[in-house]
């Protein structure tokens, strides 16, 4: 039978450590994920569109609306 000792069982009320260098590409990566999506709601029409059409100008065109964008 496996034994467990006190220290690897986390007390009640205690706050995990997560060290840096673990947290540090998940950060990045919700980082860049922002950027895009606020490339997206912000700036995809015009002159700046990545995407030919309008599709994805009306798909998130409520949410524009609702974060103060203009966009028309």
């Amino acid at each position: 039978m496996a034994q467990w000792s006190a220290g690897s069982i986390a007390q009640p009320g205690t706050i995990p450590v997560i060290p840096l260098r673990e947290l540090m590409p998940w950060a990045l990566f919700g980082g860049l994920l922002m950027l895009l999506l606020i490339y997206f709601v912000g700036a995809e029409q015009g002159a700046t569109s990545l995407i030919h059409g309008r599709a994805i100008h009306e798909f998130v065109h409520d949410g524009r609306h609702l974060l103060g964008f203009p966009c028309h």
